[in-house]
């Protein structure tokens, strides 16, 4: 259910800044799409995000740059292991310039560059450039 959750909440983005919006509201949330956009934050991919009431169902208001070209959520459970992720990487974004893979780990949710710098594996939640 949760991965269905931040699909649909990544989705949303995605036809945000393809209609040309500058901002976007999504609901429901999770810690994991706040991990998740919080990584998209820090790598440029989006301005500032807003959670409110993240105690209740809540919402989150996310402000865009019009950058994100396509994000996904992986809905299946996909283990990887830390030597194998510059080739998963390569497999799945379409150039090596930008764009990221996030994966959950041990260490909490990183992107593909830190959990490579920290040598560490784990389950992969999506991917966006």
């Amino acid at each position: 259910m949760g991965r269905r959750i931040l699909n649909d909440a990544l989705r949303t983005i995605v036809n945000a800044e393809k209609r040309g919006f500058a901002s976007t509201e999504l609901k429901p949330i999770s810690n994991v799409m706040s991990s998740f956009l919080q990584i998209m934050k820090h790598r440029g991919y989006i301005k500032d995000f807003q959670v409110h009431d993240p105690h209740r169902v809540g919402k989150i208001t996310v402000q865009l740059l019009g950058r994100v070209k396509d994000c996904k959520a992986i809905t299946y459970r996909q283990d990887i292991k830390s030597h194998y992720i510059e080739n998963y990487k390569t497999r799945t974004l379409p150039t090596h310039q930008w764009g990221y893979v996030v994966i959950t780990t041990p260490n909490g949710v990183l992107d593909h560059e830190e959990a490579i710098r920290q040598n560490v594996g784990g389950q992969v939640l999506g991917y966006f450039y």
